[in-house]
This record gives C-alpha cells, structure tokens and sequence, in this order.
C-alpha cells in the first residue's frame, strides 16, 4: 500500500547547526548522566557545506539504552522506538528546534556506521557536493513523498545506494543486522531462502505470506555494506520464538558470523520479553546449536505444523531482561 506523506524540506547548510548540537547534547548528558558515554553530532547537520532536513541528528552510547526512555520523555523527547534497527532506542523532539536522538548501547555497530559517513564526507567535498544534488534530484520525483510498503519514505530509500557506495569506500566493514526493510534487503531475504531451500523442492516459496505479518520478524545480516546472512524467526504465544531459517552465504562461513547473528536475535528477542528459543535442527546443524548452549527441547508448534522427522528439536532459555 502506497502512503502519502508530508512534505520533505530541505534547505542550504546553517553554520548555526553545531550549537543547536552543543546546547542540545548537554541537555543529553545532564539528564542521563554517568548513563551517557558519548554523544555525537550526526547526519546532513553534522556536514559543513551539506544542504539537509533542518533536524539535528544525535547519536548517544549509553550503558544502559532502555533505561533512558522515562528520563529522555522528562525533558522533551518523545519515544518512537526501534524502527526497523534491533536495539535502537529512537526519540525526537519538535518545535522552535526539530531534534532526532538515537540512543544505543555502547559499542552498537551503528555508531561507526555513522561516524564513518560523516567523517568521509566532511574530508571529501566533492563526495558532499555529490550526496546533496543527489537531494535535490530525489526530491523532483513524486514516489521520494511515497511511502511504498515501507516505513520509510522513497526520498529515505533513494539514498540506499549512495550511503553504501560511500561507506565502501571508506572502508566500513562491521558486522550488523537489521529487520528487512529497504527493498533491497527484501530482494536478498527472497534470494537467500530461495537458493538455499525452497528452490531445491518443486515448489515455489509457500510462506511468503510471513512478510507481512506481526508474527514473523525478518533478519538480514550485513558485513559492511554486504548482506551476508538472513534470518526469519516467528513469534508464539507464550513468549516463545521458534528459528524457521538462519543462513550464511556459503563463502562467509566457519569465520563465527552465524554464531554472531544468532546471539544477537536472541539478545534481541530477550529485550522483547521473550522466554524461549526453539528450532528444529538439521542433522548437520546439531552441533552448531549445542555449541550454542541449546538442548534438547520439544518444539510444540502451536500452529500443528510437522518438520521433518531427521531433524531434532531443541530450544534454549532466555533470561529475561528487564
């Protein structure tokens, strides 16, 4: 479903947005004190030359992200949640000023992420230039004020490809993940289930369905820019979550990055009140999840669904955190 939205402004760089930062980012500290371990000025704001959306992004790292919401809410943000970045803790503030605040655990993939766009552009005023008529042109076209079965605009999504090409370029090679959401992280999602299941039956993807339901949270996992990885976990009644898929492209694996992704899902699911995680598990992949500290555990699919009977059903505890 198509959604129109409001209008997109953008406007010629203000020499004032780096103390609009300042004055904000103490506000930050202040109230969250021994909390806050660093706060960065981010986004088209954060660039000297850049034209952008008249926001200032903020970014703090935090020790403890979730308990920054009540204090954050006393002095003005309002608490949006994660949007489609796991562990993100996202806050804005309108008004005189127009504030957008990320706030993540210390050491989150994302942070260097955005640091390193921003560090790249501030040295490369060519690239900058090139980052800003890239605006100007997103915004002569209708589908930039659309959004398209997302929950981001077309003028947010037309900025994918360059983001990426940049971050390339500089090097950026961390390892993260996020809930699908651009389109090309959908096209990989489809791509990994279909290569590596679904096209070995005689029968096209039967659960597509999953990607749009409240039910089924879908994963992809980046190296750098790269989606290397995916992920499709269904939520059960209960607090439990049951593993449907989890996949490494073939070259990305035994170098520890399925180990990686899946104990963040778990982290994740944990941060969502979650009890349990339960798989049904290939032979060849028994000894991946024992090694993750799963045992034997009866599956108990709440929607009567039958695996295959070689597999072997185990689950895992989640500490709840609170």
């Amino acid at each position: 479903m198509t959604k129109e939205t409001r209008k997109i402004e953008v406007v010629p760089y203000d020499p004032q947005w780096p103390d609009q930062f300042e004055s904000e980012a103490e506000f930050i500290r202040e109230a969250l004190g021994d909390n806050c371990t660093a706060i960065y000025h981010v986004g088209s704001t954060s660039i000297p030359g850049l034209a952008g959306k008249p926001k200032i992004d903020i970014i703090a790292a935090t020790k403890s992200p979730e308990d920054t919401i009540q204090k954050l809410e006393h002095i003005g943000f309002k608490y949006g949640g994660e949007y489609n970045i796991p562990m993100h803790y996202g806050f804005s503030k309108r008004g005189e000023r127009e504030v957008n605040l990320h706030v993540y655990k210390e050491g989150n993939p994302k942070i260097e992420l955005n640091l390193t766009f921003r560090d790249y552009l501030r040295s490369h005023p060519e690239v900058r230039d090139e980052y800003g008529l890239l605006k100007l042109e997103l915004l002569k076209k209708k589908t930039s004020f659309e959004k398209n079965a997302s929950m981001f605009t077309g003028y947010n999504l037309g900025k994918n490809t360059f983001i990426a090409s940049v971050l390339r370029r500089a090097g950026f090679n961390c390892l993260r993940f996020v809930i699908c959401t651009h389109f090309d992280e959908w096209k990989a999602a489809k791509d990994l289930r279909n290569r590596y299941f679904f096209n070995k039956t005689d029968h096209p993807d039967p659960y597509t369905w999953t990607f749009n339901h409240k039910d089924h949270l879908h994963f992809v996992l980046y190296k750098g820019v790269d989606i290397i990885g995916y992920a499709h976990i269904q939520l059960w009644p209960e607090a439990r979550a049951a593993i449907r898929i989890i996949v490494i492209e073939k070259t990305y694996r035994q170098q520890g990055y399925a180990k990686q992704f899946l104990k963040w899902i778990e982290t994740y699911l944990q941060s969502k009140g979650y009890k349990s995680i339960h798989t049904q598990a290939h032979p060849d992949s028994v000894g991946f999840y024992k090694h993750l500290e799963y045992a034997d555990m009866p599956f108990n699919d709440p929607d009567g669904y039958e695996g295959d009977p070689r597999d072997t059903p185990m689950g895992k505890l989640l500490s709840v955190e609170h």
